[in-house]
């Protein structure tokens, strides 16, 4: 998915603030139905976390969170708004590009507004990467 995805909604950049890369500053969402995403981390179906870097963690972390929009009938260019929680945003600067590769594998160059926040921890100690979001569908 290394195209750009086709956005029902209007994202909003503004000169007034820094140019803003791998992110929107504001994106407008019309009518639709609105789809709250719950926290997604590296957890397989049988619930163990899948053991790995960072970039591993965050591309089945994705993964799992399009499988949560296509239950819910949306699909990645739905998103709206996304946070991404990392136990260590050094560790998550150092393998940025690989953590960019996962991210358009899974939602292309559909980019929501977004938050990087950095945690002490997540529920499960072996996670540490945890993403959550809201999807808009027509």
């Amino acid at each position: 998915m290394d195209r750009p995805l086709a956005s029902p909604h209007e994202i909003r950049n503004t000169e007034s603030l820094p140019r803003p890369s791998g992110f929107s500053h504001a994106v407008i969402a019309h009518e639709g139905r609105t789809v709250y995403l719950a926290g997604q981390t590296a957890q397989r179906a049988d619930g163990t976390i899948v053991p790995g870097s960072m970039a591993e963690q965050f591309d089945l972390a994705a993964g799992n969170l399009v499988l949560a929009l296509h239950a819910a009938g949306a699909q990645p260019q739905h998103l709206v708004s996304l946070q991404i929680f990392v136990t260590d945003i050094a560790e998550y600067q150092r393998l940025s590009k690989e953590i960019g590769v996962a991210y358009r594998r899974h939602f292309g160059h559909h980019y929501p507004a977004m938050a990087l926040l950095e945690v002490s921890r997540l529920y499960d100690p072996a996670a540490t990467v945890e993403l959550m979001g809201i999807a808009v569908t027509a």
